[in-house]
């Protein structure tokens, strides 16, 4: 697996290292112009559909004779780890808010 490297995951990263090397951190960042954290969630899921929407290309091409299988095979991968990052990222921020839930007052 050392060798797969997905795309969305990449982008996310970035976008995180350049708010975190903005001025006081994230909330600096806000202020400044930079990204929100909603807004690098936004770019991850454009990021994801966009991978699936390209899977759906490349296999439609293969099946109009047009295609290469390995091409297809990597683009249905990148779709596949793209949509696993984002149900990760979901369940994370899922279970925070549960957390959130169970804190006293």
């Amino acid at each position: 697996m050392a060798g797969i490297v997905n795309p969305a995951a990449i982008s996310a990263y970035a976008q995180a290292a350049k708010m975190g090397a903005g001025t006081g951190g994230a909330a600096g960042a806000a202020e400044a112009g930079g990204s929100s954290f909603g807004d690098i969630l936004g770019g991850v899921l454009n990021d994801a559909v966009a991978s699936g929407k390209m899977a759906e290309q490349k296999a439609a091409s293969l099946v109009q004779g047009k295609g290469d299988l390995v091409d297809v095979v990597s683009a249905v991968n990148a779709a596949e780890m793209s949509l696993e990052t984002v149900v990760a990222i979901r369940d994370k921020v899922i279970a925070a808010y549960q957390d959130i839930l169970r804190m006293p007052i």
